[in-house]
């Protein structure tokens, strides 16, 4: 890590990501973090909050991973991803891989998305092991786990959302989302003061997916309640399981309702 003069909108957000870090455990003293990082200013951003000099949380290195999905085929945002990497001294890695198109192939049309998914992030967990790191850090904020519960209730018949740590193959590894309490609004506003390269994200679904759906009818609720995602974020805290749909079994055991 190395220091970095900030301005007020950094010391701010370099505020929240240790505290995120500090309430769920995220990082240990030596721990070497694989940054996953796909050009858009999301992992920008945290991949430059991680490279800053932290107060409270123990020393850590962190390399910077991408994945190239395909997708553009003349290999420029890459290049121009990995020129931004070189100019910042960055240890990295990129990998070209053909992710995207296979994802959307014909055989597979109906969920792209959750292959694509499936696909990158088994590869990051063997370039993870590959270079010793325990943890994974993805550039999820505030807005995406206000999302990824909304979706999870809307089409999956659940309600579940990404989790700021996460524990994955017997704690082998953790999946961490430092960005977890800061809202895309704010990180949209410090990728523009530091100006970060604008990478195009050229995924054909990018644009029509359901998350977009779910941004979209949030984005209409806050015309009416500008605490909308707030509240959402806040509720996840304050769960009342007395309250939810739980079967009372005749031993007066209470199992999920089904439906």
């Amino acid at each position: 890590m190395t220091g970095q003069k900030g301005t007020k909108l950094f010391y701010h957000l370099k505020k929240w990501l240790e505290i995120c870090a500090l309430d769920y455990d995220m990082l240990d003293e030596g721990d070497r973090v694989l940054v996953g990082v796909s050009g858009g200013l999301d992992s920008l951003v945290l991949l430059d909050l991680l490279n800053a000099s932290m107060i409270f949380l123990p020393s850590f290195s962190v390399v910077a991973v991408n994945i190239d999905l395909g997708f553009d085929k003349t290999y420029k945002d890459y290049a121009d991803l990995e020129e931004y990497l070189k100019k910042k001294s960055y240890e990295y890695i990129m990998e070209k891989t053909d992710i995207g198109p296979l994802a959307h192939s014909d055989y597979n049309k109906k969920n792209p998305c959750f292959l694509c998914s499936r696909l990158r992030k088994k590869r990051i967990i063997e370039i993870a092991e590959e270079n010793g790191c325990s943890k994974i850090a993805f550039a999820h904020h505030k807005d995406d786990i206000v999302e990824t519960l909304l979706l999870n209730m809307f089409y999956a018949r659940e309600i579940s959302t990404m989790v700021p740590n996460q524990s994955i193959f017997k704690g082998k590894f953790h999946i961490i989302r430092p960005l977890a309490y800061i809202s895309e609004s704010l990180i949209k506003k410090y990728a523009k003061e530091r100006g970060f390269p604008v990478i195009e994200n050229r995924c054909p679904t990018s644009k029509v997916s359901k998350r977009v759906y779910i941004k979209n009818v949030l984005d209409e609720l806050e015309k009416q309640n500008k605490d909308i995602r707030e509240n959402i974020f806040k509720s996840m805290s304050h769960v009342k399981p007395e309250y939810l749909l739980m079967r009372q079994s005749r031993k007066g055991k209470r199992s999920t309702a089904k439906g």
